[in-house]
């Protein structure tokens, strides 16, 4: 019985892992550099559906980003997978990363 609950909650926890996990990959959007301003601290991205900011089509837009130093990191036609936030100062790039 005791082996029966242990596997239980094994297995509830790795369910409960994986859903975090995959909760945490939906919240990023995939996007194309198309410009970087770093004087402005901004980048142009052309990006699909941002439904953490209610967007549900794709467009090109400019984005301020959170950290500038995230500007060093790509170029412009690079592949990428952002997060956007509604922040003080507008909408931010909070979160980016080059895609594999």
């Amino acid at each position: 019985m005791k082996a029966r609950n242990l596997m239980a909650g094994i297995f509830a926890i790795s369910i409960a892992l994986s859903s975090t996990a995959t909760m945490a990959r939906t919240d990023m959007v995939k996007g194309e550099v198309k410009k970087i301003d770093e004087a402005a601290g901004k980048i142009t991205l052309k990006h699909g559906p941002i439904k953490s900011l209610d967007m549900d089509e794709g467009m090109t837009m400019v984005f301020r980003v959170q950290d500038p130093a995230m500007l060093k990191q790509v170029k412009v036609g690079d592949k990428v997978l952002f997060e956007a936030g509604r922040t003080a100062s507008g909408v931010a790039v909070t979160k980016m990363q080059r895609e594999k």
